[in-house]
This record gives structure tokens, sequence and C-alpha cells, in this order.
């Protein structure tokens, strides 16, 4: 499998292009959970191309964005740059790079799946100031519509790691081991994004596990994924459905 910190160095252009963003009341749940203000320091851990990054600086607060992958990172950068309140960053989950006591919050938005658990929550630990929480978001796609069922069904039949790098695989125990005291609040928010064929392709290629071109099962993938747009298209255009899920507590 492929080292993790480097399964979107190829999709990069597609990631910022076709990845949902959240909805504004994600954020506002976690500036009162956390009673964050604009002075406040927030750490994106696996900040990506810097979607969620974005939020938080419209929001005027401080962030230091954390990612490992270059390509990721230097394409957050080549966005974000004009931002005074934003850092960008070469690290880790495990090794941030931080200093100690240096945050207020962290963030991860749809990362922590990719993290090591233990050290990830020691590295944390050793950043945040005192209370200070932890909120891990995902987007997670629907799959109980007639649509969403039958495109996770083509991820399962092409894609090969599909099932290995779904964030699905993490379960209540999971939280509980990383939360302080297993105790963590989940909140959930609707989200949804609408895409011509073109934007469907896009999107789909923006996933980790999609296979891409010049591999054996990609045109027989793409092609399988317009009869699937053909077979669901309302007016030109498929919903991607996902509940935005929050879990968010101290460690």
């Amino acid at each position: 499998m492929k080292d993790n910190t480097k399964r979107f160095s190829d999709r990069v252009e597609q990631y910022v292009k076709y990845r949902p963003t959240y909805p504004a009341a994600a954020l506002d749940f976690i500036y009162e959970e956390g009673s964050l203000v604009p002075s406040s320091a927030i750490a994106d851990i696996g900040s990506g191309t810097g979607i969620f990054t974005r939020l938080l600086l419209e929001r005027g607060s401080n962030v230091v964005a954390v990612e490992p992958n270059i390509e990721m990172r230097l394409a957050a950068e080549a966005q974000l740059g004009g931002y005074d309140r934003y850092r960008s960053v070469d690290g880790s989950a495990e090794a941030t790079t931080l200093s100690d006591d240096s945050v207020d919050c962290i963030v991860s938005a749809q990362a922590f799946h990719w993290f090591e658990p233990e050290s990830t929550g020691r590295e944390f630990r050793r950043i945040l100031r005192a209370d200070g929480h932890v909120a891990l978001i995902w987007n997670t796609r629907l799959i109980d519509d007639p649509f969403g069922a039958d495109y996770d069904q083509l991820l399962l039949h092409y894609a090969s790691d599909y099932k290995d790098v779904n964030h699905r695989r993490l379960h209540r125990e999971d939280f509980a081991s990383f939360f302080r005291d297993g105790s963590y609040k989940k909140a959930e928010f609707a989200n949804e994004q609408r895409f011509d064929l073109e934007g469907l392709q896009g999107r789909t290629l923006s996933s980790s596990y999609a296979p891409l071109p010049g591999t054996p099962s990609h045109e027989p993938y793409m092609e399988a994924l317009k009869v699937l747009f053909n077979k669901h298209q309302q007016d030109g255009v498929v919903s991607f459905r996902y509940t935005t899920e929050i879990y968010f507590g101290m460690v």
C-alpha cells in the first residue's frame, strides 16, 4: 500500500477543485464548544490543500497548518499565503514540530483515519494549552440513496483498497480510546455537492483509491462511472450527499 503521506501527491489538482467544503454550522459548533475567539491559536493537522484551513482564516483565526505531503502543502500555500494569520508547517500528526502548549484548539478534517492514534494523542497533548480541545471532522458520503448506493458499489468493485482506507472503519470505541476518559461530543450537519459529468469524474479522481489514468482499471472504471451518471442524473447533474461529522473533546 502506498505511503499514506504520499497518497494524494498525484491528485492535488482534482482535490483542490472538486472536494467538498464544510457547512458554516459545523464551524459554529467548533467555535462555540471550544470557546474560541479571534486571538485563539488553532492547529489544522493534516491540513492538505487547505480547504478547512481557509474557513478558519475567514473567521479571523490564527492558524498553523501542519501537512506532511509537499504537493498538497504547496497547493495550500499558493491559495492561502495572503492571509497574515496563516502559517504553513511541514510536519505530521505524530510529529508536528510545534512548540509545547502552543495552541488552543486542534482540528483535523478528513485526515484522522490516516494517523497513528497513540502517538498522535501524545503529540496533541504536548502542543495543546490547558483546557484545549480537539475536533475530528469528516464529510461522510451517504450511501442510503440510489446514486450513493450505486456509487459505493462501483468503488467496491474497481477501487482495490477502498475498504482498507475508508474512515468508516473507525468506530465508537476508537474515539472513546482517543479522547480523554472516553468523553466526547458528536455533532452532525447536512452537506451536499452537485456535479455534472465532468465534475463527477474530477470528484472521483480526487479520492486516493480511485484508479488513475494508466492503470488497468482506469478506463473500465470511468466508463462505468459514466453509465452510473446517465442512470441517475437529473437535469444533467447528480448529488453527492454528505453528513459532516464532528467528534469533539479533550485528549
